[in-house]
């Protein structure tokens, strides 16, 4: 399978798990898409990228963590509740997307 298609079609499935929450909470649409486009271009930046020095496992956990600060940063103002919840889906969606394209 060409590498493009598998880390498209493994961010479409990251996205769908991250938005799934927020779907059912029926927060707003625009952060909503916001959070399975993040998903989905993270996903062919983790497959695609090969950090030197880092542990393959550990890339995607530490590329998806520096793509969530910002979203943090914007979001802690309001609620800040979420920055943990944010903070831990962004490194575990991301360490098993790093680990869904080793494998796969």
């Amino acid at each position: 399978m060409d590498r493009l298609l598998l880390s498209v079609l493994i961010g479409l499935a990251a996205g769908m798990i991250d938005i799934i929450p927020m779907i059912v909470k029926k927060l707003d649409r625009r952060a909503t898409i916001s959070a399975f486009l993040q998903y989905l271009f993270l996903s062919i930046i983790i497959l695609n990228i090969d950090l030197p020095y880092v542990i393959w496992w550990l890339q995607g956990g530490l590329i998806s963590l520096a793509f969530s600060l910002p979203i943090v940063l914007i979001v802690s103002i309001n609620d800040k509740k979420s920055v943990a919840i944010i903070t831990a889906n962004s490194i575990i969606l991301g360490t098993l997307i790093g680990i869904a394209g080793h494998f796969l």
